[in-house]
């Protein structure tokens, strides 16, 4: 079977979607879920670094694996070699329209994810809480039935 690429998108690729892939990661791995991977990246990444510590800080309170991620610039190929492209906002999505592989969190799960940026530990948490879920609702819509009938 064809493996299949999920890419987070967000703003600057250092606080919500380097969560939601390691989180996502993290999930597929659990669920035995063979043919998806995933990367995230920034729509304005240009010159970030890393993680943000509070991100970076939520996923090690998790037990998530963090330690080979790296900000990255979204490019337009990266778009189309995708399968899925999920945007933590409607407003990304708009700027990416034009692409069918292209969907807003709140699209898939009926809520946005909101940015943390700047916040404390405790926003950080409740941003790592709603992409959780986010991601659970995803690969139970996306991944697990197809998975179960082919895998």
């Amino acid at each position: 079977m064809k493996r299949k690429k999920v890419l987070f998108v967000c703003t600057g690729n250092t606080c919500r979607s380097p969560m939601a892939e390691a989180m996502f990661r993290d999930e597929i791995k659990k669920r035995k879920i063979k043919f998806v991977d995933t990367a995230s990246a920034g729509i304005f990444a240009e010159g970030s670094q890393c993680i943000s510590e509070h991100s970076a800080q939520c996923l090690t309170n998790l037990g998530i694996d963090y330690s080979k991620f790296k900000p990255r610039q979204l490019k337009h190929q990266m778009i189309e070699r995708a399968y899925l492209v999920i945007c933590m906002t409607d407003g990304q999505k708009e700027l990416l329209n034009g692409f069918e592989n292209v969907y807003s969190v709140s699209e898939i799960t009926g809520f946005e994810i909101s940015d943390p940026y700047g916040g404390d530990m405790e926003v950080y948490e409740r941003t790592a809480r709603q992409i959780y879920a986010a991601v659970k609702i995803i690969i139970s819509r996306y991944f697990e039935a197809a998975d179960g009938a082919n895998g």
